[in-house]
């Protein structure tokens, strides 16, 4: 893979046309020159490493102008709709259309043969679906889903997929297949999921089965924390009718 650097008036133009959604101009870079489909564009300093032309259409913000054309034009010229980030991660596109929560881009890669079970996600090196419930993005993770994709217990939980829930915590069985069954922390991370998810019934099913009420996930923050964060009112509400705290109150 020829890698250019940011600053390469190439990769400028490049990147440029990609971001406006400026297909026609896109089309020109990619007729002069035969391997820019296929290449990697080096960024140093604050979010360093190595990203395809497809990362850039699904970088953040994403919704980039005419992005479903741009994805389609870019394969068609040979990019690799798999390619991994090389850096501190090794995302795909769509764990950043995932990311993103930009369904259009979403459903343009894996038109284009994006594998929706890919690993490497910033969040616990998994799957785009871990990448879209972990940044709360609800409409990606539910597109996701539709597409077919396999889910976790965390990933169940946060999304309020009870049934799949119990199978898991019940019946030893997770994304379909036979697993071990979840331990306590699994369980208690689980809640937290469904507490950042604004998923009541699934809370109160894990809170029965054991969770721990205010146990500190990311970014140091209780159930009740992401609860109130998530705008969640119903499950913050329920947890402290159950005496559950907040960090702060912890101390």
């Amino acid at each position: 893979m020829a890698v250019l650097e940011a600053r390469d008036p190439l990769a400028v133009a490049v990147t440029e046309a990609i971001r406006a959604g400026d297909v026609p101009a896109l089309r020109e870079l990619l007729g002069a020159h035969p391997s820019l489909a296929s290449a990697g564009i080096r960024q140093d300093g604050e979010a360093a490493g190595t990203r395809s032309l497809l990362h850039i259409a699904t970088d953040w913000p994403g919704h980039f102008p005419a992005g479903p054309e741009v994805i389609g034009v870019l394969v068609a010229a040979g990019a690799d709709p798999g390619a991994r980030f090389v850096g501190a991660h090794a995302e795909t596109p769509l764990h950043w259309a995932a990311s993103n929560d930009d369904v259009a881009a979403l459903d343009a890669l894996i038109a284009a043969g994006a594998d929706i079970e890919a690993t490497g996600a910033v969040i616990g090196g998994g799957t785009p679906l871990a990448d879209a419930r972990g940044f709360g993005q609800w409409r990606a993770a539910r597109r996701l889903l539709e597409h077919g994709a396999r889910t976790t217990l965390q990933d169940a939980a946060t999304l309020g997929l009870v049934d799949r829930v119990k199978a898991c915590v019940e019946g030893g069985v997770e994304g379909g297949v036979a697993a071990d069954r979840p331990d306590a922390e699994d369980i208690t991370s689980a809640f937290w999921g469904a507490c950042h998810g604004g998923q009541l019934a699934t809370a109160r099913y894990l809170l029965e089965r054991g969770a721990e009420l205010d146990w500190a996930g990311y970014d140091d923050m209780t159930p009740l924390d992401i609860a109130v964060e998530a705008g969640a009112e119903d499950v913050a509400a329920w947890l402290r009718g159950h005496g559950a705290r907040r960090r702060a109150e912890l101390a």
